[in-house]
């Protein structure tokens, strides 16, 4: 067989071909026994039927939990509002500003900078670089107190 032979076989292939049966029947009786096998039947008066009146007190029940919930949490968010998790130790800290305006830029920076890097420590425990630089903006806050005393 040639090259030729082989383009005009796949020539012919390209050529609509008609089922030899109709498949359109097989398919919509088959859909119909579906549809007659999914039909529900009718129920059976011995048969118990579920209780619209129980489900309404499971939803009366759940909402009723969720409400006493959202109540507690905000009771105690109301009872105690200094004790955010994440961020009672920054709202706490004191922001100190010094007299003398040229240390008082500093330490607006190093205040902001000691809180990034808190933040930064509660994402990371572990990392020794963080608390490195949070020891060294301490210290460099001590030392422009320092200073402040001293000039003032």
């Amino acid at each position: 067989m040639n090259e030729f032979e082989w383009r005009r076989q796949l020539r012919d292939l390209r050529q609509p071909l008609a089922p030899r049966r109709d498949l359109w029947s097989a398919i919509d009786a088959m859909l119909e026994d579906a549809e007659r096998m999914q039909a529900p039947a009718a129920p059976h008066p011995c048969e118990p039927r579920p209780a619209p009146r129980r489900r309404r007190l499971l939803a009366a029940a759940g909402l009723a939990a969720s409400l006493l919930l959202a109540a507690g949490i905000g009771w105690r968010v109301w009872q105690n509002p200094t004790a955010a998790p994440a961020t009672g130790r920054l709202q706490a800290s004191t922001h100190w500003k010094p007299s003398d305006p040229r240390l008082a830029g500093a330490a607006i920076e190093l205040d902001a900078a000691r809180m990034e890097l808190q933040l930064a420590l509660q994402q990371a425990p572990d990392s020794p670089a963080l608390q490195r630089l949070l020891g060294r903006t301490e210290q460099q806050q001590t030392q422009l107190r320092h200073l402040a005393n001293h000039a003032g």
